[in-house]
């Protein structure tokens, strides 16, 4: 089972469930071998972008994605250790999300990829594009998209 995070509250709230009822239920013979994958985006990407003066930004763009990439490691890391899963593999890939899991699907012969729902609307979802949206069209697996339950009022 491949596992996409970044660095927001949804993919934390996705990987916790995956965890909550895959793994921790099974500790000793979990039905899947976890692999976590981050998709560190490039900094040319990130900044978007060009003419005098970009070249000078991206070394300081390129050190900011690797500490976010750093913290969302470590903060999976520590979600698997809390729920006694010690065997999982995490990467960090850089590119586009969407083709970094697709990817990492192919590369690890997942049967299953597991990613967040950020919950855009329609109009940002179009104007962003939706990893999930992208992923349940291209991965060769079964897609999971773990939302996070609205707050009622």
């Amino acid at each position: 089972m491949v596992v996409g995070i970044d660095d927001s509250e949804h993919s934390t709230y996705a990987l916790q469930w995956i965890l909550d009822h895959f793994f921790a239920p099974f500790a000793s013979n979990p039905p899947f071998k976890l692999v976590i994958v981050h998709a560190k985006p490039t900094a040319s990407s990130a900044v978007g972008l060009a003419g005098p003066g970009a070249a000078d930004v991206l070394p300081y763009v390129d050190a900011d994605l690797r500490k976010i990439a750093a913290r969302v490691v470590e903060k999976a890391k520590e979600l698997c250790l809390s729920k006694s899963v010690h065997d999982a593999v995490v990467e960090v890939v850089e590119g586009d999300a969407r083709n970094v899991l697709c990817d990492a699907v192919e590369k690890h012969h997942a049967s299953v990829l597991a990613v967040g729902s950020h919950g855009y609307g329609a109009i940002k979802r179009a104007v962003l594009g939706s990893v999930s949206d992208y992923c349940s069209h291209h991965a060769h697996c079964s897609v999971m998209i773990v939302k996070k339950p609205k707050i009622k009022h």
